[in-house]
C-alpha cells in the first residue's frame, strides 16, 4: 500500500469538495505534473498529492477524496473529517482549506462547505463551473458570496487556466487571516444539548488523561444515524456517556428537532440564506446542448441501446485491442526466459530464473495491455461526464442485487478480466457495496477461462447442431459456461448484502456533471498512474507467489535411477539431431520425439514434485467430481492463473509443450491424449462428457487467479477479504462441480 509521502516543512493545503466540482481538473492545474498517489494509512481511498509554489514559498496540496458531507460512515469516509480536525498523528494538519463549490449547484455544495467552517480552519472557496450556472440563467457574485461566508471566493476555470493566480493569493495569505467566530445554523436545542453532551465527554475523557472532543465530533455522536461514529469515540465501559447521548436524541425529538433530520434543516436553510445574498440576477433557464443530450443518453431505451453499444466497443477494445501487445510481451517473456536458458547450464538456478523469475514477471506484466485499455476508456467516459449517465441507466437492474448503478461498470469490465474489474470497483463509495462488487467480479467469465472451455468443450462435447445448423451443442455449451457466471454472482450478491455484509441497498445519490471534452494530460496520467499502481502493488506479491508454485513444482528431483534413462535417450537425440541439421524431414521428426522425451521427463518431475504429490494426496477429495491426482494437480498447479491448467494438463498427460490457449495442432494433441487417458491401472477412460462439464464449472466458479486475489488484497487492505473470496468461491466451485459430475453420469449412465 502506498502512503502519502508529505513535505514535513512545507505549508499544507487540503482541497475537499463533492464529486463532481472540478476538484480534479483544479488539483491538476495547480500542481501540473508533480504528483503522486497514495494512500492514508488504514484506508482504501486514495487521496493525490502534490506541491505547488505559492508567492515564493512551496506548498503541498493534498486532494482529498470527494464527498457530499463530512459525516463519516466507514474508515474511507471518516479520513476526510480526521484529516480537517487534525486528529491523526500520522497525518499532517492542514495550513489551508480549499474547498472546491459548483456554481450549478451552488445549494448543494455549501452543505459541505457549512460543515468545514464550523471547524475552524483558514478556508478559501474556489468557485467553479460558473458558465454552466449562467446556462442555467444563474450569476453568483462572487464578492457578496464571500461577504456572506466570511471567507473568500474566487472563480476559476482549471480547464483554461483561468483565476489560478488570485487563488493561489488568496490561498496563500488565508492562514494569515483571523479565523471568525461563527454562529450555529442549528437551532437553539440543540445547541444547548451540544453544550451538555461535550461537558459530560469532557470530563470523563479528562478523567482518562485525555483532551476534550472538538465540537463538530460532539455534534456528530448526536447526529450519527447508524451508530459509526459512536463506535470510533465511545468504548465499551462508557456506558453512562452512551445514556447520556440517548437521552439527548430523546430531548431533542421532544423539542421538534430530531436527529439526524435537524441537520439537513438547518444547513440548507442556512445555505438558502447565503444564496439569496449572493444571487446577483436570475434569468429564464434554458435547454444546453447537454440537457439535450441527457435526454437521449439517459432515455430508457434509446440511452440504453446506446450504453450498449458503448459497452460492447470498450470491451471488445479490451479484448482484441490488448491482443497484440500482449503477444509483444509473451514474445518479450520467451526470449528473455530463452536467453537465460542459454546462458546458464542446466539446473536449478536455470529453472529459478526462466521458469519462477521470468515466468512470474511475466504473469505480472501480461495484464498491463488489458488494464492500459480499460482505464482509458474510463477515464475517458468518467471525464467526459457519460461515466455517470451508464451507472444512472443501470441503477434499477443493480438495485434488485442490493447494489447501487455504480457496480455496473466493473463487473462489465471483469468480463475482460478480473483484475481491471476489481481496480474499477474504487468509483463505488460505498464500501459494503464496494466490497461486494469486488466479490462478485471474479465469477464473471474472464477471457483466461475461455482455453478451459475451449478445450473441454472441443474435445467432449458432441457436435450436435439444431434449428438446422443455426445453434450448435458446443455453443450452447460455451454460453451456458458464461451464464453460470452471471447467474452466481447475482445469486452471491444477493447472499452476502443480506448476510456478511448487510446493509439496505443505498439511494443512488449523484449529480450529473456537465459534459466536457477530456484532457488528454488527464488521461494519459491516469492510465500510467493505474499500470504503476498494479506494477507496484500487486506485481511483487504475484512474482513472490510464482516463484513458490516453481519450487512445488521442481523440487523434489527425480531419482537418479528414473531420470537416467530418460536423460540418455535425450541426449541420444540431442546428437543426432545436430548431425542431421540439413536434413528437414529427420531433423522434424527428431523434434518431435525430442518433444516427448522431455514431456515424459516433465512429466515424471510433475508426478515426484512436492506439487504432484500434493495432487495424490488429494485425490480422494476430488475423486467425487470425477478426477484423479493428475486432474487434481493441474488445478493446483493453475493457482497464479487459470489458462495455466491447459498446459499443466499438456506436461502431466505429455501430449506435447501445449500453451494456454496454444497453437490448433497442439490442442489437438492434448485432445486426443485426454481422450485416451485412463483411471492408472486399468483401461477405464479417464475422461468423458460429465467429467469435462465438471472441470468447466469448477473453472467457471473458481478463484484460481493468483493475479485478482492479490490485487483484492491491494483493493481492501487486508488478506482477510481474499482470503474469505477464495475459501467461499473455491466451496461453491467444488460443490458445483460435484453435483454437475453427479448428475451428469447418473442421466448418461455411464459407469463411475
Amino acid at each position: 500500500m502506498l502512503v502519502l509521502e508529505i513535505e514535513t516543512a512545507a505549508p499544507t493545503v487540503v482541497l475537499i469538495g463533492n464529486p463532481n466540482t472540478g476538484k480534479s481538473t483544479l488539483f491538476g492545474a495547480l500542481t501540473g505534473d508533480r504528483v503522486r498517489v497514495g494512500n492514508y494509512p488504514g484506508v482504501t481511498v486514495e487521496t493525490a498529492v502534490g506541491s505547488m509554489t505559492m508567492e515564493g514559498r512551496r506548498w503541498t496540496l493534498v486532494d482529498l477524496p470527494g464527498t457530499y458531507s463530512l459525516a463519516p460512515r466507514s474508515p474511507d469516509e471518516i479520513v476526510s473529517a480526521d484529516v480537517l480536525l487534525a486528529r491523526r498523528a500520522d497525518l499532517p494538519s492542514p495550513d489551508v482549506v480549499l474547498c472546491a463549490v459548483d456554481a450549478g449547484n451552488l445549494e448543494r455544495n455549501l452543505y459541505l462547505l457549512s460543515q468545514i467552517l464550523e471547524l475552524g480552519r483558514p478556508t478559501v472557496v474556489a468557485l467553479t463551473m460558473t458558465d454552466v450556472a449562467l446556462t442555467r440563467g444563474r450569476k453568483i457574485d462572487a464578492d457578496r458570496l464571500s461577504e456572506a461566508l466570511g471567507v473568500p471566493v474566487v472563480p476559476v476555470r482549471a480547464d483554461r487556466k483561468l483565476g489560478l493566480d488570485a487563488l493561489k493569493t488568496a490561498l496563500a495569505r488565508a492562514e494569515e487571516q483571523p479565523i471568525l467566530e461563527r454562529e450555529s445554523p442549528f437551532p437553539e436545542p440543540f445547541r444547548v444539548e451540544v453544550e451538555r453532551l461535550g461537558a459530560a465527554l469532557a470530563a470523563a475523557r479528562g478523567g482518562n488523561g485525555a483532551g476534550p472532543l472538538p465540537r463538530y465530533l460532539v455534534e456528530r455522536l448526536i447526529l450519527d444515524a447508524d451508530g459509526y461514529v459512536e463506535k470510533q469515540l465511545l468504548s465499551h465501559a462508557d456506558a453512562p456517556l452512551r445514556d447520556e447521548l440517548r437521552a439527548s436524541r430523546d430531548r431533542l425529538s421532544a423539542a421538534g428537532c430530531p436527529a439526524p433530520a435537524v441537520e439537513a434543516e438547518a444547513r440548507y436553510a442556512w445555505a438558502a440564506g447565503v444564496v439569496e445574498k449572493s444571487l446577483s440576477h436570475s434569468g429564464e433557464t434554458h435547454d444546453s446542448a447537454g440537457d439535450r443530450i441527457d435526454a437521449v443518453l439517459t432515455h430508457r431505451v434509446w440511452g440504453s441501446l446506446i450504453l450498449a453499444a458503448v459497452m460492447v466497443l470498450m470491451f471488445s477494445a479490451v479484448f482484441n485491442w490488448a491482443e497484440t501487445p500482449m503477444g509483444w510481451i509473451e514474445d518479450l517473456v520467451k526470449f528473455t526466459a530463452t536467453l537465460v536458458g542459454s546462458i546458464l547450464p542446466e539446473g536449478a538456478l536455470r529453472s529459478l530464473l526462466a521458469d519462477g523469475v521470468v515466468g512470474g514477471m511475466g504473469a505480472v506484466i501480461i495484464f498491463l495491455p488489458q488494464i492500459a485499455i480499460l482505464f482509458f476508456f474510463l477515464t475517458l467516459l468518467e471525464e467526459c461526464g457519460y461515466l455517470t449517465r451508464a451507472a444512472l441507466l443501470m441503477d434499477r437492474v443493480m438495485s434488485r442485487l442490493g447494489l447501487s448503478g455504480k457496480s455496473f461498470i466493473p463487473l462489465l469490465s471483469s468480463f475482460a478480466c478480473a483484475i481491471p474489474g476489481v481496480m474499477a470497483a474504487r468509483v463505488i463509495e460505498n464500501r459494503r457495496d464496494r466490497l461486494t462488487t469486488i466479490f462478485v467480479a471474479p465469477f464473471m467469465s474472464c477471457s483466461a477461462r475461455l482455453p478451459v472451455y475451449t478445450l473441454m468443450t472441443a474435445a467432449f462435447v458432441p457436435g450436435r447442431t439444431y434449428l438446422g445448423g443455426l445453434i450448435g451443442l458446443k455453443g450452447v455449451t460455451l454460453f451456458g459456461m458464461y451464464t453460470i457466471g452471471i447467474v452466481v454472482a447475482a445469486a452471491t450478491a444477493l447472499v452476502l448484502k443480506r448476510t456478511v455484509l448487510r446493509q439496505a441497498t443505498p439511494p443512488f445519490v449523484m449529480e450529473l456533471p456537465p459534459y466536457q471534452w477530456p484532457s488528454p494530460a488527464v488521461v494519459l496520467h491516469r492510465v500510467f498512474e493505474r499500470a504503476w499502481d498494479f506494477l507496484h502493488s500487486a506485481g511483487t506479491q504475484i512474482l513472490a507467489i510464482s516463484i513458490l508454485m516453481w519450487a512445488a513444482l521442481y523440487y523434489p528431483r527425480l531419482p537418479a535411477a528414473t531420470a537416467a534413462p530418460l536423460l540418455a535417450e535425450r541426449a541420444r537425440l540431442r546428437a543426432e539431431w545436430k548431425t542431421a541439421r540439413h536434413d528437414p524431414e529427420t531433423v522434424a521428426s527428431l523434434e518431435v520425439r525430442l518433444g516427448r522425451v522431455h514431456n515424459r521427463l516433465e512429466g515424471a518431475q510433475r508426478r515426484q514434485s512436492l506439487l504432484g504429490r500434493t495432487g495424490r494426496l488429494i485425490e480422494p477429495m476430488v475423486a467425487p467430481l470425477g478426477w484423479d491426482w493428475r486432474i487434481g494437480s493441474a488445478a493446483l498447479a493453475s493457482f497464479p492463473a487459470r489458462e495455466v491448467v491447459v498446459a499443466a494438463l499438456g506436461v502431466i498427460f505429455e501430449a506435447g509443450d501445449v500453451e494456454g490457449g496454444g497453437g490448433e495442432a497442439e490442442n489437438q494433441r492434448l485432445s486426443v491424449a485426454l481422450r485416451s487417458a485412463t483411471w492408472e491401472g486399468t483401461d477405464r477412460p479417464l475422461f468423458n462428457t460429465p467429467v469435462a462439464l465438471s472441470v468447466m464449472v469448477f473453472f467457471a466458479l473458481c478463484a484460481q487467479c493468483v493475479s485478482t486475489l492479490a490485487v483484492m488484497r491491494r483493493e481492501t487492505d487486508s488478506w482477510v477479504w481474499p482470503t474469505f473470496s477464495f475459501v467461499y468461491m473455491t466451496t461453491l466451485a467444488y460443490f458445483a462441480a460435484l453435483i454437475t459430475y453427479q448428475v451428469g453420469i447418473r442421466l448418461s449412465g455411464l459407469p463411475y
